[in-house]
């Protein structure tokens, strides 16, 4: 999960300030000490932290902060706020032209996910209802050109590609065919190269002469740290980029490139890469990173994949179920089909306040678990789904035997079906008082 080494130290810092009725400006100094020490751990760039922890500790040592009620949450709130500025203060969007097509051109090296990344954005465009065109502008990188072709046709995307015609041609061939076509977006998808050289820029600056392209987005491999930062420094110098792309922002990710590119290059974070399926791609809000780097979670991106994830019909249906007590196991298995829809486990929990990413990383949650349970309700009759209490041991037993699974699991299944039935019931409950629910710091 990205940054869960940096959340994790950062909370442990904090731990030593909060709950304590009085703060002095050495125990201000003493846990920022810890903070610059979890940056740099983190790959930050060092001049980056160094201000960081100068503008932070600034603000925290002043005495609104020094005579709080609650000093520690709000030295707490002072690294929130100054995180976000690091990263952008808010999210960027894509630069549209007010004529067709909108050109995004992508740049990047050899492996930092550039291709993907091109089917991935337009797949999300796609998903906006926009016409959208790939232009295989790679023609050095072995299989490039057909990586591309096979993501548009999942994606159900045109590809354009002219072999190892010279690429700047195949640009201006792919924008006069998304011109003729009334098409929204022409994506180009540009060569990489293992390092940074003359020739590669030369090759990308004559394309970006020809196309003007609006956008013009950096691909950088969030898990290489600080030489991401050195690779967007050396491309904005060149080629004056007009924003990033993080990839692999899911791994083992220190943190350093999301939290010194933009500081580096003034540059802003546009989307991230957060997995290997081409559904894998979000928006960047520096607000909601820094809360999930703080362990507040990321309870607006979270809600955002539900609405996406989720049938407001069924949700409707699912309502007046729960309501006159109607709440069967085919609802039971639909609603886990489609929050599995909204990525994987590890990835929900992690965006929820309080949860410590690194207990939950070392006891991951089993995806196949689902599998099963999803084995178990398919092997029931119509009626036993409908109302599971008619469910003896005899029929457990030839559900488990259909299922390949054990009169055990079975068992689990009913009773996490039971408890699920309840805590509905309650949610259903609250909801009609106007109750709501209120997340804590975790600290």
């Amino acid at each position: 999960m990205a940054f869960e080494s940096l959340s994790d130290k950062l909370q442990n810092a904090f731990k030593k300030i909060t709950g304590r009725g009085k703060l002095s400006e050495k125990d201000i100094k003493d846990a920022m000490r810890e903070v610059k020490l979890a940056l740099l751990e983190a790959d930050v760039n060092f001049i980056v932290v160094k201000n960081f922890i100068k503008d932070v500790t600034e603000r925290a040592v002043g005495q609104d902060v020094l005579n709080s009620l609650t000093p520690g949450q709000q030295v707490i709130k002072i690294v929130n706020e100054e995180l976000t500025t690091l990263m952008g203060k808010e999210n960027t969007k894509l630069n549209i032209s007010p004529r067709k097509p909108t050109v995004i051109m992508l740049l990047g090296l050899q492996g930092a996910g550039k291709t993907t990344m091109a089917g991935k954005l337009a797949g999300m465009l796609k998903k906006q209802n926009k016409k959208v065109l790939l232009a295989a502008c790679d023609i050095y990188r072995p299989a490039a050109i057909k990586q591309l072709q096979v993501l548009g046709e999942q994606l159900e995307v045109g590809v354009y590609e002219k072999g190892t015609q010279k690429p700047v041609q195949t640009a201006k061939e792919a924008f006069r065919k998304a011109q003729d076509e009334g098409t929204d977006f022409l994506i180009v998808d540009t060569a990489g190269r293992l390092h940074i050289d003359e020739e590669l820029m030369k090759e990308l600056a004559e394309i970006k002469q020809e196309l003007k392209p609006n956008e013009l987005l950096l691909v950088v491999d969030a898990m290489t740290g600080q030489d991401a930062v050195n690779v967007a420094e050396k491309f904005n110098s060149d080629l004056d980029i007009t924003g990033v792309i993080l990839t692999k922002l899911d791994g083992d990710t220190r943190g350093g490139a999301a939290l010194s590119i933009r500081a580096v290059t003034g540059k802003p974070i546009k989307y991230a890469g957060i997995g290997e399926k081409l559904s894998d791609i979000e928006p960047f809000y520096p607000e909601r990173m820094a809360s999930r780097i703080l362990g507040m979670g990321d309870v607006l991106t979270l809600i955002e994949k539900a609405e996406l994830a989720m049938d407001e019909s069924k949700a409707k249906e699912l309502e007046e179920k729960i309501k006159s007590q109607k709440f069967s196991l085919n609802d039971f298995l639909d609603q886990f089909s489609q929050m599995r829809k909204m990525g994987s486990m590890n990835e929900i929990m992690g965006m929820l306040p309080g949860v410590n990413t690194s207990k939950l990383a070392g006891a991951e949650i089993d995806e196949k678990q689902f599998d099963r349970m999803e084995a178990i309700i398919k092997s029931m009759t119509k009626r036993e789904r409908e109302n599971p209490n008619i469910i003896n041991a005899s029929r457990k037993r030839r559900i488990a035997a259909g299922s390949g699974t054990t009169i055990q699991e079975v068992n689990k299944l009913l009773n996490q079906f039971e408890g699920t039935k309840k805590m509905m019931k309650q949610f259903t409950d609250m909801s009609k008082k106007g109750k709501k629910g209120l997340f804590k710091l975790p600290f």
